[in-house]
């Protein structure tokens, strides 16, 4: 009697173990392809974009989180020289002022967005990232009426959670070919028009700069040089297409 009723012991034992072990296996399962989804989910979206393949233009991109004592300069060259760029603005500059982004519009410049402040886009969840994206896109379309559709990370700064939030909020996350580093100490019109005219392969490049009084000196003789070169100056969707 004492024999069986150790060997009914042994048996729910080794029962519970091998319920056991299937319970974990499923988890492991679980677990591999919850992990294998997500990454082949990341794998799939669109990298960020450095350059375009329109061969025929050059796109200008303005980041703009400060620099409006500037700006009207910047935008009376553009005027003079019949050049429309990209101008990708924090929703906080738009909240502060938004009569001198109306004017940005209303000379028929194309908004992209460079989130709602300009932080460390890289170290932030997909939730927040998703929150930065959104609060701009609501103060942008609250003049503008269109929903931009390029964002523009600050400093270039991003992670996983920031392409899957600018992808499900249906942008295109926008980077540069060439950086005007017009924010450095030093960086003089002369410099910033040879930080550009000296690379090669131009066509389809994105050139960022920056509201700052160089730029604005060096825009004339930049957008000359360029367009020697047989090149188009316009806007990032211009390099895109």
């Amino acid at each position: 009697m004492i024999i069986l009723i150790n060997k009914r012991t042994i048996v729910v034992v080794v029962a519970i173990i091998l319920i056991l072990l299937l319970i974990i296996s499923g988890v492991v399962i679980y677990s591999r392809s919850s992990r294998d989804s997500s990454v082949s989910s990341y794998e799939r979206l669109e990298k960020p974009i450095e350059k375009g393949n329109n061969q025929n233009y050059i796109a200008f991109a303005c980041n703009v989180d400060w620099g409006n004592e500037v700006l009207p300069e910047m935008l009376t060259v553009l005027r003079e020289k019949n050049i429309k760029i990209t101008f990708f603005v924090t929703g906080r500059w738009v909240k502060e002022f938004p009569e001198l982004f109306m004017t940005i519009v209303n000379e028929g410049h194309e908004i992209g967005s460079h989130g709602y402040k300009h932080l460390n886009y890289g170290t932030l969840t997909q939730k927040q990232n998703e929150e930065q994206i959104q609060l701009a896109e609501d103060l942008i379309m609250k003049y503008t009426k269109e929903k931009p559709i390029l964002f523009a990370p600050p400093s270039g700064s991003y992670n996983e959670n920031t392409l899957l939030a600018a992808d499900k909020l249906g942008y295109k996350t926008i980077l540069w070919t060439i950086d005007t580093i017009d924010w450095r100490s030093g960086s003089t019109k002369d410099l910033i028009v040879k930080r550009v005219i000296e690379k090669e392969s131009l066509g389809g490049s994105i050139v960022l700069m920056h509201p700052m009084d160089e730029t604005a000196k060096a825009l004339p003789e930049l957008i000359d040089a360029l367009l020697e070169k047989n090149l188009t100056v316009g806007r990032v969707s211009d390099v895109l297409n």
